[in-house]
């Protein structure tokens, strides 16, 4: 029987924080699956065809490892953002951001197995957006971080994020928002669960 990896468990401490309050923490070098954008999350349409192609060809890509005698559950989605000017993105002009969308893939997954996956799914789904060509496999490094979970709503992140920032000026440290992006983790479906309920882990990287 092949066993099923689910690296939520494995990664507690980055996946599953059992506290609202700031943490440091220091993320290893993880690979993702990634696709670039610019503009409001969640009605634009250049990020509505990120999700639609990013989702499949992650799912299918499980599918082919555990073809080969690898199971795993397929990570959360997560997001990187951030805005040429970070005015525009604290004061949320929400067109003027940029993000990289991401799901974590495990180190045996190959840049061939990718694009196999991409293929299958261009195959089963010929009206899938173009962008599924912009779709890359590619090693992050965050190192120290400060991490808070955040239960709430999206658009009630505002003092959350104010905390953690201001945690990280209180230990001296610092950030400019693009070389260390926000960083956001999304561990509920918010099409099943009530905005109050969302549970999002936000992390900052900072030096």
């Amino acid at each position: 029987m092949v066993t099923k990896v689910d690296f939520k468990n494995k990664y507690k401490k980055l996946y599953k924080p059992d506290t609202n309050e700031v943490v440091v923490l220091e993320v290893p070098v993880f690979q993702f699956l990634m696709i670039d954008g610019m503009g409001s999350p969640g009605d634009s349409k250049e990020y509505l065809d990120a999700l639609a192609v990013l989702y499949p060809v992650a799912f299918k890509t499980k599918f082919l490892s555990k073809a080969k005698g690898k199971d795993y559950v397929v990570p959360p989605l997560e997001g990187l953002w951030w805005a040429d000017d970070m005015r525009d993105f604290r004061a949320g002009h929400r067109d003027k951001w940029k993000w990289t969308m991401i799901i974590m893939q495990p180190d045996w997954i190959t840049q061939k197995m990718i694009d196999e996956a991409i293929k299958i799914t261009m195959e089963k789904k010929p009206q899938i957006p173009t962008v599924i060509s912009n779709l890359r496999l590619e090693k992050y490094k965050e190192g120290k971080c400060a991490q808070i979970l955040h239960i709430g709503s999206f658009t009630d992140e505002g003092p959350t994020i104010d905390k953690i920032h201001e945690f990280i000026e209180k230990q001296g440290g610092k950030f400019d928002g693009n070389k260390q992006k926000h960083h956001e983790i999304y561990l509920s479906d918010p099409r099943k669960i009530a905005p109050e309920k969302l549970r999002t882990v936000i992390r900052q990287p900072f030096i």
